[in-house]
């Protein structure tokens, strides 16, 4: 949940309730905040907990796409883009959705020679 806050901002967020709340409401403050990201948490767990004993196997169902788009999230767009058009398979024959490829990579054909453009000596 708080994976993008870093050292920096946590330090200026303190000081920053200092100033607002001053030294003696502070520690209250950070004590009433703990306890309600605590119970956000519980609830969350709880709710997961219940749906996952009335729904059973189902649930795990359910939680597969929503895995399959967190995969998602990692993958570079200009990489995706560049496999698609390109062609070129640099992950191993995975899909973008985690899958393996159901094709056999194919190799890639050598390059073909180039040649060299035909030569008029009347033309210069």
């Amino acid at each position: 949940m708080f994976e993008s806050i870093g050292w920096a901002e946590i330090l200026v967020l303190g000081i920053a309730g200092l100033f607002i709340l001053g030294p003696e409401r502070l520690p209250a403050a950070a004590a009433w905040l703990g306890r309600s990201i605590r119970k956000a948490r519980e609830f969350a767990t709880g709710a997961r907990d219940q749906l996952k004993t009335e729904l059973g196997p189902e649930f795990d169902e359910l939680r597969k796409p929503l895995q399959d788009l967190q995969q998602l999230r990692n993958f570079d767009p200009k990489q995706i883009v560049a496999n698609q058009l390109f062609g070129d398979d640099t992950n191993g024959g995975v899909k973008p959705n985690g899958y393996a490829s159901t094709q056999p990579p194919v190799p890639k054909p050598d390059p073909p020679k180039p040649e060299r453009p035909p030569f008029d000596p009347d033309a210069t």
